[in-house]
């Protein structure tokens, strides 16, 4: 059995304050054995102002949070799904939501970048949402393999698109990653019934690692991170504010309720990738 954490943050508008809040979380879960560790969507940098300026100095590995990312892994020894994190694009001023994996040698071994984009209204401070006039959809859904099991990478208000999810596990995913700043209004009514419900509709574990910030005056995040198992059940939960939820991935329970129900082996009904 593997342990696993989500952390939840509460990031402001300062890269350095960010970072720092980051590495305590990191080495909270670390002292809890944990030894693969998803971060938020935009852990460093929720709340920074210039998207553009951010996602060209992360273009390259040397950016400061992706230098972060493999610095923290490798000093910890572990595997690190490192939130979002802005990076350019050429001749688009908009940015790619880019999700990152970072091995316990600190090697970039994935990047998964944000394929459905959060334009919405919404009844909280902010009101408008409009992802799309920073970034750009990606359109390359990804599972990497890691010793704890082979991860299906999403983000966010991927959660509310179950034909992802269920094109993952065709692709083998065993856990699916849920980084994300779910908002107060729609975390309340949504975010762990999404989570539980990926993981009963595909038989797999599910780490939800979301902003906790729900008196925020401007942006409020749910909070209410989360480790679901594959039969639904939460094995760990955090309300609101900073913090860690562990718990243990256990891929031979995994195997066994897949046998006793192959509801993959039951579908009348494939999903397929569309072609772009």
């Amino acid at each position: 059995m593997s342990q696993v954490a989500a952390l939840q943050m509460t990031s402001g508008g300062s890269l350095e304050a960010n970072l720092q809040q980051a590495q305590s979380l990191i080495e909270q879960a670390v002292k809890q054995g944990a030894k693969l560790l998803v971060l938020p969507e935009y852990f460093a940098y929720h709340g920074c102002g210039d998207i553009s300026a951010t996602a060209q100095q992360e273009q390259y590995s040397t950016g400061p949070a992706r230098t972060f990312l493999a610095e923290q892994a490798s000093y910890h020894q572990v595997w690190i799904v490192g939130g979002t994190i802005p990076v350019a694009i050429p001749d688009d001023e908009r940015a790619m939501a880019s999700c990152f994996v970072v091995n316990d040698e600190g090697r970039e071994v994935a990047c998964y970048q944000k394929i459905h984009l959060f334009d919405a209204l919404v009844d909280d401070a902010k009101g408008r949402y409009r992802e799309s006039d920073n970034y750009c959809h990606g359109d390359q859904p990804v599972v990497v393999e890691t010793p704890f099991g082979k991860l299906g990478l999403t983000v966010c208000y991927d959660l509310r698109f179950p034909e992802l999810y269920r094109y993952l596990a065709d692709q083998g995913a065993e856990i699916m990653v849920v980084p994300s700043a779910f908002t107060a209004t729609t975390g309340e009514a949504h975010w762990q019934l999404l989570l539980r419900a990926r993981a009963v509709e595909n038989l797999c574990y599910v780490i939800g690692a979301n902003m906790g910030d729900r008196t925020h005056p401007k942006q409020p995040t749910w909070g209410g991170s989360a480790v679901v198992d594959p039969w639904g059940n939460i094995l760990s939960e955090l309300d609101d504010g900073q913090g860690v939820v562990t718990a243990g991935i256990d891929l031979d329970y995994l195997k066994k309720l897949r046998q006793k129900m192959p509801v993959h082996e039951h579908r009348r009904f494939s999903v397929v990738k569309p072609s772009h």
